[in-house]
Order: structure tokens, then C-alpha cells, then sequence
């Protein structure tokens, strides 16, 4: 009797240490999940300050360039051989991290935006960015019918463009059902909704901005595809153009319209500028294994003042810069 009575205290203390080690076990991984993700937070929270930091450094960037730019110039000039658009040497951090930051000029894409003014359809407009997605060698359906839907995304009414338009009516048959915005672009990666596919939008990407619709183009920072395009040329003579404005850029309109006479192109109603109040500032962190990159669109006033329009830290990543050259003929189909 005592022998089975001791042989169920034993396995009593048994059970009890295996609960014991399970509960222990248990608060164990707990509080390992609560340190990981504490760090996470704090990685996190980290990038978030380095990168304002770049974007802070980049402010200041192009702050010393209006000053050097001088006040008694009769049009603001921006160009690729100018400080802010040269690379930037990378900043170590701290725990082996780094950061590296680059400007970029906006203005120097095709502005999306600029499809509408005052909320109606601009034709010429909707051609010429029909024209880019050719130089550009997008498939056929794309061509025809991303500038149409775009066009209604950005237009005030509810009449779809040309064939293959598209408003609330074929919006609402998806799933998830959504409608068309109806307003300017907020930012680019809203042509996802416009039926097009991950690769033609990171094909796209480099070469488009979102910028408000009055935006000109700097004729100094465009590529060739975007030259192309809005002026009505072939690639070869936007090469020309690159090649005549050089690393200095073109130091006024008319140095940029004598250019393009020369090509027997007029500039037309294209809106277009040697310089740029827009920037966008890339600011890629490093910490240990993970990478955060902020996209930080920002505004300098003729006074020097820079304002933040939008912040984007969710896009994975900013679209590889264009060069201007002929680059963009690499992955051309």
C-alpha cells in the first residue's frame, strides 16, 4: 500500500514539474517574442530617424544651391551636373548600418497630372503620353489603353475615354469593387489600379511623376524617352538634345527652343522650364539585416523655404534613376 502510494506521489511531482516546465517554457518564449519585437520596434523607429536625417541633410543640399544659383538670374536653372544631383557618399551608422541618400528632379519625368487641367481631359496630353508608353516599347494594350483610363481616373465626369476608358461602372465589378479617384494623382503607384501589371509599372515607374497638374518639365533633367514624347521627335534627335546640353544644361528657354528648331520641332503647348521647384529625396537605411527606404517629395520656394509634400516609407523601394541617356533602351521589348 505505501509502495503505491509513494509511486503516485512521484508521478504527482512529476506531472507537477512537467506543468511547471511547461508554464516556464511558455513565459520563456513569451518574453523572447516580446525583446524580438521590442528590437523590431526599435530598428524601426531607428531607420525612421535616420532617414529624416537624410532628408533634413538633403534640405540643406539644396538650400546652399538656390544661394550658389544667385538671385539676379533670369531663369532658375537645374541641371544633373549640379551638387544635388551627384551621388552622395554613403554615412556609416551606428551598429554597422548605413545610409545612403540621393536627389532627384521630378520635374524631369512625364507628369501624370498634367493629362487634365482644371479637371478636363487635355488631348494633346493624353497623346503624348501615349507616345512615351511607344518609345518605351510597351505591349500594345497598354498603349492604347492605360492614357484613356488614366484619363477618366483624373477627369470630373463619369464618361469613359475613347474604347477602352474606364470609370465606376467596370470599377465597382472588381474584387474588391473601388471607383475611379475622380482627382490628381496622390502618388504614381495608383496605376496599379489601372489594370496594369507589376512589370509594365516598374517599367513605367522611372520615367512618370505625380506632380501637381501646372508642373513644366525641366528640359535639363529629362531623358530621352520623355523628350521624345512631349516634343514630338524621334529618340535619335532627344539624344541630340541630351548631348547638346551637356552636364551644364541649358541656361535659359530659348537656348533649349533654338535646339529643337534646329531638329524642325517647335515646343507647342508643352509646358517647360531649365529648372525645378520639385525634388525628390531617396533616403535608403541599412541596420543589420533590414533596409528602410523614405521617398520624400519636397517643394523649394524662390525665397529658399522647402516644404514636405509627401512622405512615402511603403513602397519598397524608389524606382531606378534615369540617367537621361540611353539607358532606358536596356530593357526595352
Amino acid at each position: 500500500m505505501r509502495r503505491r502510494q509513494k509511486g503516485v506521489a512521484l508521478i504527482t511531482v512529476l506531472l507537477v514539474v512537467a506543468v511547471v516546465t511547461i508554464v516556464c517554457a511558455g513565459l520563456i518564449i513569451r518574453q523572447q517574442l516580446a525583446i524580438r519585437s521590442s528590437a523590431n520596434q526599435l530598428h524601426v523607429r531607428q531607420a525612421w530617424h535616420y532617414a529624416l536625417g537624410g532628408e533634413r541633410l538633403a534640405e540643406a543640399v539644396l538650400r546652399r544651391d538656390l544661394r550658389q544659383g544667385g538671385e539676379n538670374t533670369r531663369e532658375s536653372v537645374d541641371h544633373l551636373g549640379e551638387a544635388w544631383a551627384r551621388p552622395m557618399v554613403p554615412f556609416k551608422l551606428d551598429d554597422g548600418g548605413e545610409l545612403r541618400v540621393r536627389i532627384e528632379d521630378p520635374s524631369g519625368r512625364f507628369n501624370l497630372n498634367g493629362l487634365v487641367r482644371k479637371r478636363k481631359v487635355k488631348p494633346d496630353s493624353v497623346k503624348q503620353f501615349r507616345r512615351l508608353l511607344e518609345t518605351l516599347g510597351m505591349k500594345e494594350d497598354v498603349v492604347k489603353g492605360l492614357p484613356d483610363r488614366l484619363a477618366d481616373w483624373l477627369d470630373a465626369d463619369q464618361n469613359p475615354q475613347g474604347e477602352q476608358g474606364a470609370e465606376d461602372n467596370q470599377y465597382l465589378l472588381e474584387a474588391p469593387a473601388y471607383r475611379a479617384a475622380n482627382r490628381s494623382l496622390k502618388d504614381v503607384s495608383e496605376l496599379r489600379l489601372l489594370k496594369l501589371s507589376e512589370a509594365d509599372y516598374r517599367r513605367l515607374l522611372p520615367f512618370v511623376s505625380a506632380l501637381p497638374e501646372d508642373a513644366p518639365l525641366n528640359v535639363n533633367t529629362a531623358s530621352v524617352p520623355v523628350i521624345a514624347a512631349m516634343f514630338e521627335i524621334d529618340p535619335g534627335q532627344a539624344e541630340n538634345i541630351v548631348d547638346a546640353r551637356g552636364r551644364e544644361g541649358f541656361q535659359s528657354k530659348d537656348d533649349f527652343t533654338k535646339h529643337l528648331t534646329q531638329l524642325g520641332s517647335k515646343t507647342g503647348n508643352v509646358s517647360y522650364a531649365v529648372g525645378t521647384r520639385y525634388f525628390q529625396v531617396i533616403s535608403e537605411v541599412a541596420l543589420g539585416d533590414r533596409r528602410q527606404v523614405l521617398v520624400s517629395t519636397l517643394q523649394r520656394g524662390k525665397d529658399g523655404k522647402i516644404r514636405v509634400m509627401a512622405r512615402d516609407m511603403g513602397q519598397g523601394g524608389a524606382p531606378i534613376p534615369s540617367t537621361g541617356g540611353d539607358d532606358w533602351k536596356k530593357d526595352e521589348r
